[in-house]
């Protein structure tokens, strides 16, 4: 007969599975992790920050297609095969939407696209441009493609979809490195703060509650504005302000389980302070722990967002949501509320991805229930 393992963890695991809204959450998670690390590989416009601008078709609807010739350029640069698939590529040919071409006496002639539908005139491409070994043929089949905008295109013609894939890497790793931040000070800060009390917890609190009463949307705009405008700059300052709930939690925990007999016995054998804190006292206290960093996790996507709807926080042309909700929330009363909604809706979906993560994890790691 098989046995049935009865740990805490097999039975935390067992309650978590039976979550429908924590497993579905958590899948959701994984699938934008996965978006986050492989952003380029699966955006259409893989160029750095997918940032191919076509200002004649700016704003366009979800589904709009066009045609587009490529035109190379003469400058080339060097870029590693790790570096195009995790940085994009570092584009320098130059885009052309158009509506009609033809070839006549080695020249190309095309009709560039404008909304103007009178509007016929057109314009001479020279084919020396092109490779000189190149033909006619060869130009149509690689340089002249009909290209789909699923999303369709932001206010400076950019791929939507391709932005909003891209700025899923900064949504995403800002989670995981501030609440990584906020793990290290915070329980730093309060197991010292419940191990040895008096004094030194006295004057960790004292910390603690003026970090508190400082609103942390202000403290994280003057981090950011002393350290300067910037990816890791806004990484740093939302770890910075996200400590103090986890120092709470910890030094709260920790007051209870240094009277447990097991931390008692470590202190006959002779144990350091540092061993029994991090090798017999924190691995007891992690649930809550894991149960915060999850909803510290939402609430670094939320700060980062807000930061960059307020242009401190990643700066153009690095795609993030938040700075695309700045620049197109204007286009909710001009008719093309989908521009703003859709940075929206991602921002949304995976806050509450965390939340119901974080929930799961709460009833699951509950020895009560």
């Amino acid at each position: 007969m098989a046995k049935t393992s009865n740990s805490l963890s097999s039975l935390a695991l067992q309650k978590f599975k039976k979550n429908f809204w924590g497993v579905l959450s958590l899948i959701y998670i994984a699938l934008c992790g996965i978006t986050a690390i492989f952003a380029y590989s699966f955006a259409p416009d893989s160029s750095q920050n997918a940032n191919q601008m076509h200002l004649s078709i700016h704003s366009k609807s979800p589904g709009f297609k066009v045609m587009l010739l490529t035109i190379p350029s003469e400058q080339y640069t060097t870029q590693s095969t790790f570096n195009k698939f995790f940085f994009g590529k570092k584009n320098l040919t130059t885009e052309i939407p158009i509506t009609a071409y033809r070839f006549k006496n080695n020249q190309l002639y095309i009709t560039p696209y404008s909304e103007l539908k009178e509007t016929t005139l057109e314009k001479k491409i020279d084919l020396n441009l092109y490779p000189a070994s190149i033909n006619e043929a060869k130009i149509q089949a690689n340089y002249i493609h009909e290209k789909t905008f699923i999303l369709g295109t932001d206010k400076y013609g950019r791929d939507l979809l391709s932005r909003i894939l891209i700025g899923t890497r900064i949504s995403f790793f800002i989670g995981f490195i501030a609440v990584f931040i906020s793990l290290i000070i915070g329980i730093t800060l309060g197991a010292m703060a419940g191990y040895y009390g008096g004094k030194i917890d006295a004057f960790i609190m004292w910390v603690i509650n003026i970090s508190w009463s400082i609103p942390t949307l202000l403290l994280v705009i003057a981090i950011t504005l002393a350290l300067g405008k910037g990816f890791w700059q806004v990484f740093i300052a939302v770890g910075l302000t996200m400590w103090v709930e986890v120092a709470r939690v910890v030094r709260g925990q920790v007051l209870g389980t240094k009277k447990m007999q097991y931390v008692t016995a470590a202190r006959a054998l002779g144990y350091t302070d540092f061993r029994i804190v991090f090798k017999h006292i924190i691995p007891n206290i992690l649930a809550p722990v894991i149960v915060i960093s999850a909803a510290n996790f939402a609430a670094a996507i939320l700060i980062e967002s807000g930061l960059s709807f307020l242009g401190i926080g990643a700066q153009p042309p690095m795609p993030s949501w938040g700075g695309m909700i700045k620049d197109h929330y204007s286009y909710i009363i001009l008719g093309k509320p989908y521009l703003a909604i859709i940075p929206g809706v991602a921002i949304m979906s995976l806050v509450m991805a965390f939340m119901l993560i974080g929930n799961a994890l709460r009833d699951a790691l509950d020895v009560k229930n």
